[in-house]
């Protein structure tokens, strides 16, 4: 398995179907899990999908539309049901605190797991973390809605010949990496010498938004945008007065921000063929498309 992939739980935007269960997404980076926008069912997918509440870390909510949070009080009380001993931190628009704290309380249960709420405002608001940064940019929904951005820093590659070659062994590799040179038989060593850039990956979750700047700032150069696709370029104009995107304007977005792979997920209950998406989102973009369906595993691509 893959230690970086997103697990679909749910795609059907505003109601579920037969099909596709409420939002819910649920993404594996290394040690932590983020779990996005909670809908209904968002429980049962987990199992479904071999998940537990023990792999949430962080829970990022968009907005308070429910089918992007009504699952949350079912997520809530797991964590402490299941004893989930490591913090969790929940992000959300501040704007949204009354929901939040009822949904947080929805019904009477024993809290022990500890859940540190981050509410964000402003047009863009930056967490800083050990692995990676955390962005959420406002975006254009008929209620106040954040896109989210995971971005890990560049590090360092060290080639093994080019060690061996300046004869960099032992300790003093790791001292090279914290101090970036190192004293080699009276010859300095420096870091560029031996070692070359390793690009960080990042991720991207648009959802419920009209076009406007923050979907391309989200979006710029990630490996995976996951972006919501609710209807097809002949709804347009239905796109537009609900504050949503379409597929083939996904597929533009995915190609101004040069994404490595676009998920199209949030399909409305009016459409019945997947493939349609695809189409539609291949006007504007050449490169990987992946329609989300409930209970998918994709992996983010490996890094360039």
């Amino acid at each position: 398995m893959s230690p970086r992939e997103l697990l679909v739980l749910g795609t059907a935007s505003q109601a579920p179907t037969r099909h596709r269960n409420h939002n819910g997404y649920l993404l594996r980076w290394d040690g932590e899990g983020l779990l996005f926008d909670p809908g209904e069912g968002t429980q049962r997918q987990m199992v479904h999908a071999g998940a537990a509440a023990t792999d949430i870390t962080r829970i990022c909510v968009t907005h308070f539309h429910g089918d992007h949070c009504l699952g949350l009080p079912g997520v809530v009380q797991r964590l402490s049901l299941d004893r989930v001993r490591h913090e969790v931190t929940a992000y959300y628009p501040a704007s949204g605190q009354a929901y939040f704290d009822r949904l947080h309380h929805a019904s009477v249960f024993h809290e022990t797991a500890v859940l540190r709420e981050h509410p964000v405002a402003g047009d863009t608001a930056t967490v800083p973390l050990d692995a990676f940064t955390l962005t959420a940019s406002r975006l254009s929904h008929p209620v106040e809605s954040y896109g989210y951005r995971l971005a890990e820093p560049d590090g360092r590659r060290m080639l093994p010949e080019r060690l061996a070659e300046y004869g960099v062994t032992g300790p003093a590799v790791g001292r090279l990496q914290r101090e970036g040179s190192v004293d080699i038989d009276g010859k300095l060593v420096v870091l560029d010498e031996v070692s070359e850039v390793r690009r960080g990956q990042s991720f991207a979750f648009v959802m419920d938004t009209r076009l406007c700047d923050a979907v391309f700032e989200l979006a710029d150069g990630t490996d995976m945008l996951v972006c919501e696709s609710t209807f097809l370029h002949e709804d347009e104009a239905l796109a537009e007065a609900h504050g949503h995107l379409t597929a083939r304007q996904a597929g533009a977005v995915a190609r101004e921000a040069r994404a490595r792979l676009l998920v199209l997920t949030h399909f409305s209950q009016r459409y019945t063929d997947p493939h349609a998406f695809v189409d539609d989102a291949r006007k504007e973009f050449d490169g990987p498309i992946h329609v989300a369906a409930d209970l998918d595993r994709i992996p983010v691509p490996k890094r360039r």
